[in-house]
């Protein structure tokens, strides 16, 4: 994927069926239901990657949690432009020096995380939040093809790290990406409640920029949400419809101040779940969503735990329990595969969009012709399997808080088995393949060790983020706390139907914002 990282979008149901067309996909068991920064890794980053394996198994096992968690904390510290806060798409860089902007959002939320946790101070948070959001608020805006961040609110998918303006004509202005990147925005909003004058412009620019974004103009066909739109080629022609990640976008764009979309919109959203409701692997029914990742990161922000929407209401579940529901199935799913691929198991499995060996087909000598791709939505849920034995390491550890008797077997299965290539400087690498032993072929990313399979030798900021935070949440709930007292989420939530639970409960702020937060819930009614 050097030189087309273009494809690094994520998927969704509205285009699954462009992919099909674009991509071979692979389908098993068709009858189962400013600074430099680290010049000499990116100069290398196979060398680096490997030394940082070296390092890391000198620590005798098992793997705690809160090593994993400060290595990938360190990622989002480490490899951020200091000049601006942009966060690398892919690390090492090498030759394509872009930042990807749900990255950044994913940024903005380890930074509290790594203050609560004594890795960096408050101060040190606050600052780097700051850089942050000065550079996105004063970021231009507009039409033009090259010089422009972003438009209408919304901002490109990925930025040039230094300059931080549309990295290439191939970049889309991201509906979903700029909602990542504001629930970052709006995180960093509750989390720093001090009446402090850095803290309150924190407050500030957080308000600006979410009141900022145009949801209705990129409501292309009402009352659904378009995809992108580019200067050139205008709207993409695809809606998101559910269910996917684009369940955060929904609620950022109902829960607005200055541009909400109306109830209508939720409503569409949900009608297109019949689609994939239904059992896999003999499990419970739920609304699936092959991609691990789909389920991860609108939950990563938001506590969907006793809180239900009309769909959920009817059909006896929440959220969580929804994704619950599909980590199961796909990990019954690596259990009744094995010896099909090298490496499944019931300790080591994990299907989402990640890195690959590359695009190769092979065929052994029984005849069996298999197929692998580099960067590709892998996954196994209702009506799609997805996969080409490559397995990433953020699918499982990123389902903690759902699955934490299948995580956590998981997590110490590939440190033991595959530690050495699999775990380095900033925690596990994207992705890994045991299948694929063919040393003769060029790669994509990584490398072959033999007997062993492909190792990746990239990190992924939209792939680190999740297991950070969602470790987090599982271990003290931390993430949900504070978005919990956003008022603009709780607005969101509450238009789209949700009821019971925690949004029953009166928003009280956190200790030190009680105050500014009564304030600001007090602005943002729900009509």
């Amino acid at each position: 994927m050097r030189g087309t990282r273009r494809d690094r979008g994520r998927p969704s149901a509205g285009l699954h069926a462009w992919w099909r067309g674009a991509i071979f996909l692979l389908a098993l068991l068709a009858g189962l239901n400013a600074a430099p920064l680290h010049a000499a890794a990116q100069a290398n980053p196979s060398e680096a990657v490997a030394a940082g394996a070296a390092n890391a198994l000198q620590a005798s096992p098992p793997l705690s949690l809160d090593e994993l968690e400060h290595r990938t904390f360190e990622f989002f510290w480490q490899t951020a432009n200091p000049a601006n806060g942009l966060i690398p798409d892919h690390w090492p860089l090498g030759k394509e020096p872009f930042s990807s902007i749900a990255a950044v959002g994913f940024a903005l939320t380890a930074y509290p995380v790594g203050a609560e946790r004594g890795w960096i101070t408050r101060e040190q948070a606050r600052q780097r939040v700051l850089t942050t959001l000065r550079f996105f608020a004063h970021a231009p805006q507009g039409s033009d093809e090259d010089r422009d961040s972003g438009y209408r609110g919304f901002y490109y998918h990925f930025l040039d790290m230094q300059t931080g303006r549309r990295y290439g004509r191939w970049v889309e202005v991201s509906t979903i990406d700029t909602a990542l990147l504001m629930a970052g925005v709006l995180f960093d909003q509750s989390y720093f409640d001090q009446d402090d004058p850095q803290e309150r412009e924190i407050r500030r620019l957080a308000d600006q920029l979410y009141r900022g974004v145009d949801w209705r103009w990129a409501q292309v066909r009402p009352p659904r949400i378009g995809m992108g739109w580019t200067p050139g080629g205008k709207f993409i022609p695809f809606d998101w419809e559910g269910y996917n990640e684009a369940m955060l976008l929904y609620i950022l764009a109902l829960g607005s101040p200055t541009h909400p979309v109306q109830p209508e919109a939720w409503r569409a959203w949900t009608s297109t779940y019949g689609r994939t409701w239904g059992s896999f692997m003999g499990g419970q029914p739920h609304v699936g969503f092959a991609p691990l990742f789909g389920h991860q990161y609108s939950q990563a922000w938001i506590d969907f735990r006793g809180i239900r929407d009309a769909f959920m209401r009817a059909h006896g579940l929440d959220y969580f329990e929804n994704s619950r529901r599909a980590v199961i199935g796909q990990h019954a799913y690596a259990t009744a595969t094995i010896g099909h691929f090298a490496g499944y198991g019931g300790d080591i499995w994990g299907l989402t969009a990640c890195n690959g060996p590359g695009e190769t087909t092979w065929v052994s000598p029984d005849g069996t012709r298999m197929e692998f791709h580099g960067y590709l939505a892998r996954g196994a849920d209702v009506g799609e399997i997805i996969d080409d034995g490559t397995i990433a390491p953020t699918a499982a550890i990123s389902s903690i808080a759902f699955a934490p008797a299948l995580v956590l077997p998981a997590i110490q299965a590939m440190y033991r088995r595959y530690g050495k290539w699999l775990y380095a400087e900033y925690g596990f690498v994207d992705a890994f393949n045991p299948a694929f032993r063919l040393t003769s072929v060029p790669l994509r990313s990584g490398r072959v060790v033999p007997e062993q399979g492909w190792f990746d030798n990239e990190y992924l900021g939209i792939d680190q983020g999740p297991i950070l935070l969602m470790i987090e949440n599982y271990r003290t709930g931390f993430v949900w706390k504070v978005m919990r007292q956003n008022p603009y989420i709780r607005r969101g939530l509450q238009r789209a139907g949700f009821t019971g639970g925690w949004l029953n409960e009166q928003s009280v702020g956190r200790a030190h914002g009680g105050a500014s937060a009564a304030r600001m819930a007090a602005a943002v009614a729900v009509p």
